[in-house]
């Protein structure tokens, strides 16, 4: 690669030690070199986008309490292909609230079953964790805990009944 120095618009050549056009102003580059153009963060975001997810109307997949919160969640969507919008929630399109209240999260259909897994379905049914400590743990600790509390209510009362 050479070392001569050209201006992306005029073309016209300049010594290695300048660094900007004299005729156009804009800054030089090395002969020969060609830069793929930068691309925007509409098409970045557009590549991650998984055809499939992209069908049918949309729907709500999820809630967040505010802007931050939907758009991470729209994140986490897209991460894993599925595009996503973030809109005001019905009686929250008011101008004073910008940023602050509810959002809804807005899926295509073809990608709520996905985004739903993703996301943990809010309707599935909670389950309690599982149990930790042995019955006789717990009772035992049960049992000092009372022991304890005994033993304090008997302190304060004590001289109250002298």
């Amino acid at each position: 690669m050479s070392d001569a120095l050209v201006c992306p618009s005029c073309a016209a050549a300049h010594e290695s030690h300048e660094r900007f056009c004299l005729d156009c102003g804009l800054p030089l580059v090395r002969e020969g070199a060609t830069e793929e153009p930068p691309r925007s963060a509409l098409a970045e975001r557009a590549r991650k986008v998984h055809k499939t997810y992209a069908e049918g109307p949309l729907v709500r997949a999820a809630w967040a309490r505010n802007q931050a919160e939907a758009e991470l969640i729209q994140g986490l969507l897209l991460e894993e292909g599925i595009p996503s919008l973030a809109r005001r929630s019905g009686g929250f399109d008011v101008p004073d609230f910008l940023a602050a209240g509810p959002r809804d999260v807005m899926v295509p259909a073809g990608g709520l079953d996905v985004a739903r897994e993703l996301l943990g379905d809010p309707k599935a049914p909670r389950r309690l964790p599982a149990e930790r400590h042995p019955a006789w743990m717990r009772a035992l600790a049960f049992t000092l805990a009372f022991t304890a509390l005994l033993a304090f209510v008997a302190s304060v009362a004590v001289p109250f009944l002298d």
